[in-house]
């Protein structure tokens, strides 16, 4: 019984040896393998989340960090969002020289807040404050709380993020020992210490000493190398609606009680979308009216209010209102659909560009945005409700290659959103050139687009003429745009984009007899991609595409082609290049073809070498030349 004493007492003091870890301001003491390559050190971090009963918790967070030059610059901003559920508390950050010489401190009264509900309620607000330091290095601590009511939402471990080292860091979960929770850890073997005080259950993660993993240009998605500590609930409440995330069904049908009586409309209405679409043939004609319909007749607003920015609002507000955000516009979408006979369900998402899938086999609520699916019976149609220019039956790298929550009435299902292929992401690209014997002459290039080329063509449509100019000179290497048209057709759904120029010189050099010329007016391709040497990062590009370029050069009369670069084609695992030439005489015109084809969006670390230098052989070839003589 005593040695069961003294054991006891040498793991409480122990752990409050480790829990005390002596702080550091002192830039100089910082381990070189710490901070080797990166600008930002966490040199203590003590985070605490504290779950008391079903309805409350407590985050609390005191973190020195230090920026060692303006490259960590971003880390001197804070940035919290509030709202009914949500406080900020006991907030302080002080700083430090390189010496550890206290130089200042911000309190709570000098954050800055202001409304995000864009003028329905001052119920969300975002604090922000901007650190101003003098000189690099420098040392932040910073010291606050977050009080919750309900407990949704639990925060991740974050053990290490891009650009940083860290020295030491600790984090530590006390729960109820009858809610009790769960836990996955991502790319990192660590196992917590697990112990009881009083009625709580406590857990605690650490780590000593870690060494950065830099951050590599076009690793967006960096949650797939980092590593992190996932935590979830096992039961929660927000508001008065209780919840058991155990299992994807039984959270889904949480969120679907959130829902209901939320899709009634009118008489008028049922009235009025019924006659829409009575002439369709079919359902997949049915949907695409409707959701033609609502895309210009409403419009997206984000409204951050309710349960937590989860329950919409009813269907007749959306329809009174002609606005929504995007819980507010499928469930009317999904409303509208009912009416028409036609099944639908709410599927909650994780969207941003290139994010990675939630994980099928933890059950946690990392959404962040809602889509509908329709299944017919070959196959689902997704609608993004939230775009006035996103095709019909298509997402794009915003929600697709994603694992979706569909609501339905027995729950929640994790199904797959569409992969994304590049057929859905083309831009064909043609160019009549009418050369002049002096070297001048005219250019008209038709542009047509379809999926992400598309949306580009619509944001640039939406530019100022003079910023139109610019992008165009900038993006597609164009010396001189003197007339820009732009043709948005429905049907079919892609875009078109003309550019016509008057240029002076032509040729890229004129020598004698001889011009010669670009290949193409156009760049297809221009990106020099990262470096390849010791690649651990996963590299993403946009999207999937197929790039086509044609160029024809209608020579003047008297020239005559002297000598054309060789046709060549390429490939590797994930992409392929052909370029063809060739003269018609009869005509005395050229013509050169260009095609480029991405087959997969994320290229793994350990095939990117292959990848790289694929693109780049394909810069070289792009500095062939043609050759004509009078």
């Amino acid at each position: 019984m005593k040695r069961n004493y003294f054991l006891i007492c040498m793991v409480i003091f122990f752990s409050a040896k480790l829990n005390a870890q002596e702080i550091s301001y002192d830039t100089s003491s910082i381990p070189a393998n710490v901070k080797n390559n990166v600008p930002v050190v966490v040199r203590s971090e003590n985070i605490e989340f504290e779950v008391p009963d079903i309805d409350h918790a407590k985050l609390s967070v005191h973190k020195v960090i230090t920026i060692l030059n303006d490259k960590g610059k971003d880390r001197l901003y804070f940035r919290e969002i509030t709202d009914k559920f949500t406080s900020l508390d006991d907030f302080e950050v002080r700083m430090y020289d390189m010496n550890g010489k206290s130089i200042g401190k911000y309190k709570q009264k000098d954050l800055r807040s202001m409304s995000i509900a864009e003028g329905f309620m001052d119920d969300d607000k975002r604090y922000l404050l901007q650190v101003s330091v003098p000189f690099y290095p420098v040392t932040i601590e910073y010291n606050y709380k977050i009080k919750f009511k309900g407990t949704l939402l639990y925060p991740h471990y974050e053990v290490l993020e891009p650009n940083e080292g860290v020295e030491f860091s600790s984090f530590t979960v006390k729960i109820a020992k009858e809610l009790d929770l769960r836990y996955k850890e991502k790319n990192i073997q660590i196992k917590p210490v697990i112990k009881e005080d009083g009625n709580y259950k406590v857990y605690n993660w650490q780590v000593k000493n870690l060494s950065p993993i830099v951050y590599e240009e076009g690793a967006v998605s960096y949650e797939s190398r980092y590593p992190s500590i996932l935590l979830a609930p096992n039961h929660f409440k927000l508001d008065d609606y209780e919840g058991d995330m155990t299992s994807w069904k039984s959270f889904g049908i949480w969120y679907g009680n959130l829902s209901k009586g939320m899709d009634i409309l009118s008489d008028e209405k049922k009235v009025f979308y019924n006659d829409l679409v009575k002439n369709a043939t079919n359902d997949r004609e049915k949907v695409k009216i409707i959701y033609n319909y609502l895309q210009k007749n409403f419009r997206y607003v984000s409204i951050q209010l309710g349960i937590g920015g989860f329950k919409p609002f009813p269907a007749d507000f959306t329809d009174s209102k002609k606005y929504g955000d995007c819980k507010g516009l499928s469930n009317y979408m999904q409303a509208v659909l009912h009416v028409i006979g036609i099944k639908s369900y709410q599927a909650l998402i994780n969207a941003r560009y290139n994010k990675e899938p939630v994980d099928p086999e933890f059950p946690c609520d990392q959404f962040n945005h809602v889509i509908v699916c329709v299944p017919l019976q070959k196959d689902s149609i997704w609608l993004e409700c939230t775009s006035r220019t996103t095709d019909f039956g298509t997402l794009g790298s915003f929600t697709e290659n994603r694992n979706a929550l569909l609501i339905t009435e027995n729950g929640g299902v994790l199904v797959a959103t569409p992969k994304s292929v590049s057929s859905n992401n083309t831009i064909k690209i043609r160019t009549m050139v009418d050369l002049k014997e002096d070297g001048s002459g005219k250019t008209n290039t038709t542009f047509t687009a379809i999926g992400e080329y598309k949306q580009d063509m619509i944001n640039l449509m939406d530019e100022k003429a003079d910023e139109q100019k610019s992008s165009i000179m900038d993006r597609w290497g164009f010396k001189d745009p003197s007339e820009i048209k732009f043709v948005d057709d429905q049907y079919p759904n892609d875009f078109k984009l003309t550019v016509e120029q008057e240029l002076e010189t032509i040729p890229e050099l004129k020598t004698g007899s001889k011009m010669f010329l670009n290949p193409s007016i156009c760049n297809i391709w221009t990106f020099k991609l990262p470096k390849a040497e010791n690649r651990q990062l996963d590299y993403y590009f946009t999207c999937p595409f197929e790039k086509t370029d044609t160029t024809i050069f209608k020579l003047p009369g008297g020239y005559k082609a002297d000598a054309l670069p060789e046709s060549k084609s390429n490939s590797c695992k994930y992409a392929s290049y052909s370029i063809k030439y060739w003269y018609e005489e009869t005509t005395g015109k050229i013509f050169s073809a260009t095609k480029i084809v991405l087959t997969q969006y994320k290229i793994p670390a350990k095939e990117y070498v292959g990848v790289k230098k694929f693109f780049d052989d394909i810069l070289i070839d792009r500095q062939q030349r043609i050759v004509i003589k009078k």
